[in-house]
């Protein structure tokens, strides 16, 4: 995900805005840039690739202004390259900005500031902001310290989606703006000078004591001063917040493990990867991704290859692709896939998923599907990593780096990437309604609310982690799409707490594993489609009858039983539920191990990228 930084001070800015950046590398990205306030207007130095390449830049020595902004991109709009690189500026050359997060409704802005004489640079959402800051900035009259502040005030109320936001202008040359819309972004004060960052790590070897913005909330910025406001402007007086951390701990955001960190980043992980893959009132779009009618309705079957995680997302994503877009499909484990000689010909589609892009039986599993004439699309979380450079096509989910060995908000990335894939698929085929595609866009687009809120349910997660963290063995059950989440739930409790799990098809149950079902033991069952409700009920009950303790994670209502905990989540279209009903899960494993004392990043014998076979 992309990074931010700023400073306002009486030290040049463009050594510590450099030197920020190179402290948010971690995050992933493709391009960095700078801009700052000169004597003779604002300067602008940017580049794709590393931060590291900024150094070379001609002039970028030269600069002298003491208040600047800065960026790390990771492409969504356009692809990498110096244009589309932040930071950007209006057509007049007189605001410059930097942008995380997504301006959902850029098109109908962009087409506004189209037909008022504006022209863009770039293929970016990002330069709808400067050009719309500069048009409301020269309707008002007003000539006054706040007048910058007014037009800002105004763009924003236009923008729909998520952002977080700096802004530098010839107009105001000794103050900064800056705002904050579900992307996160600090305020670290300091001694005549003030730093902004998207983390608290970048800036925290500056100051101790920050301003945590939020929703809607402006500060307006010199070397001395901070105020701030609210959406309509009216003033506000926030605390500071002292932040003793070391190093290690800041990197963790406050949080106490990078895996509950990394939970909890779900909400912007899911938003980041939407990204501009599905336009406001516009069909779906990958850049790059050149599959046409005639290609897909050739297609004899898809396969989609993977491990682990990556695999349970992959069973998701078959479901929404089989469910709208009529095509078989085909999920294997990338270990087993080339040994089985796999029947593929040129009117094959083979999707390759992995988070860190590094995966060896997947690669291998890559190049096997290319030398028998397939098509290849990979799925991946690091831009340039190896799968990306051997595939015919790449699609990035932009959950930012995952730290934690046990994978969370990578896979919910890639879930709702591939669900977004088949709606691509299927517009472009037309095999399903516009009504029902439509239906399902506006689901996609509430899922980052509905994560929150299923965050929500951690206390009840906790309490009944500290009742069976001891326990030995416990089964999952789920029908459907709900199999797959249980799946994925009894692959989280297994990697980090080391008790033995299971997850069955929960109709197999009397087809042997009831054997297993005795008193006291736990059953963690999954049910959010409600044409299945009273099977998965009925399954519930062969266990509870033979003394099984159970926990049911659902979005539906469930009649009077003797269930001894149920968790209820948001609905959703019922392809999308993995997305969410996943979440009480990966707080129940990440609880139980910290119940028994355990690593919780660095489990046992696992590594994050799995690089042989």
């Amino acid at each position: 995900m992309c990074g931010i930084i700023g400073y306002i001070g009486t030290k040049k800015a463009s050594p510590i805005l450099i030197a920020g950046l190179l402290r948010l590398e971690y995050r992933g990205y493709d391009s960095a840039g700078i801009s700052t306030v000169e004597k003779n207007g604002l300067s602008v130095m940017k580049d794709k690739g590393r931060v590291k390449n900024l150094y070379n830049l001609d002039g970028i020595d030269n600069l002298e202004g003491t208040i600047g902004i800065a960026h790390t991109r990771w492409a969504t709009h356009g692809k990498p390259s110096k244009e589309n690189s932040h930071p950007h500026l209006d057509n007049s050359n007189s605001f410059a900005v930097v942008h995380n997060g997504i301006i959902e409704n850029y098109n109908d802005l962009k087409n506004f500031l189209l037909d008022n004489g504006y022209t863009f640079r770039s293929q970016t959402d990002t330069e709808v902001i400067p050009n719309l800051i500069h048009y409301y900035y020269t309707k008002d009259e007003i000539d006054d310290n706040y007048r910058v502040l007014r037009a800002v005030q105004k763009a924003c109320k236009d923008f729909k989606g998520s952002f977080a936001i700096q802004v530098i202008s010839k107009f105001m040359p000794n103050n900064m703006i800056v705002v904050r819309k579900d992307s996160p972004l600090v305020i670290g004060k300091g001694d005549k000078e003030n730093y902004i960052s998207s983390d608290i790590p970048a800036i925290l070897s500056f100051t101790k004591d920050f301003y945590l913005l939020n929703d809607y909330e402006f500060a307006l910025l010199s070397k001395d001063t901070i105020e701030f406001f609210d959406i309509n402007l009216n003033k506000l007086d926030k605390k500071v917040t002292s932040i003793d951390w070391n190093t290690t701990a800041a990197d963790k955001s406050g949080y106490d493990d990078y895996m509950l960190k990394e939970i909890y980043e779900q909400p912007t992980a899911i938003r980041e990867t939407i990204g501009s893959h599905l336009p406001e009132n516009e069909p779906c779009h990958f850049e790059n991704l050149n599959l046409d009618k005639k290609f897909l309705s050739n297609i004899n079957k898809m396969y989609i290859v993977a491990c682990g995680t990556a695999m349970h997302a992959g069973l998701t994503g078959k479901l929404a692709i089989e469910h709208i877009c009529n095509i078989p499909v085909t999920v294997d484990i990338a270990s087993e896939f080339r040994y089985r000689n796999p029947i593929i010909d040129k009117n094959t589609l083979c999707i390759f998923i992995s988070q860190s892009g590094e995966t060896a039986d997947t690669i291998a599993a890559l190049k096997l599907s290319k030398s028998k004439g397939a098509t290849t699309l990979a799925i991946s979380n690091v831009i340039g990593s190896s799968i990306t450079r051997e595939a015919d096509y790449t699609i990035y989910t932009h959950a930012g780096p995952e730290i934690a060995v046990a994978s969370t908000k990578a896979y919910t990335s890639q879930v709702i990437l591939l669900n977004i894939l088949a709606l691509y698929f299927a517009e472009i085929l037309g095999s399903v309604s516009q009504e029902e595609i439509s239906k399902m866009k506006k689901e996609i687009l509430a899922l980052p609310n509905k994560i929150e809120k299923a965050l929500n349910t951690s206390t009840e997660i906790k309490k009944f982690a500290k009742k069976i963290y001891q326990e030995k063995d416990i089964f999952f059950l789920g029908r459907g799409v709900d199999y797959n989440t249980a799946l994925e739930g009894s692959l989280k409790l297994k990697e980090i707490s080391y008790i033995h799990s299971e997850a069955y098809a929960a109709g197999e149950l009397k087809h042997g594993p009831i054997a297993l079902i005795e008193n006291g033991i736990t059953v963690i069952s999954v049910i959010t489609d409600e044409k299945l409700v009273e099977k998965t009920l009925s399954n519930i009950q062969e266990v509870i009858s033979r003394g099984a303790k159970t926990l049911v994670i659902t979005n539906q209502t469930l009649p009077s039983n003797n269930i001894d905990e149920v968790i209820m989540v948001p609905n959703t279209n019922v392809l999308l539920s993995p997305i969410i009903s996943i979440i009480p899960l990966q707080l129940l494993s990440y609880y139980i191990s910290k119940e028994k004392g355990l690593d919780v990043d660095k489990p046992r014998n696992l590594a994050k990228s799995v690089t042989v076979e």
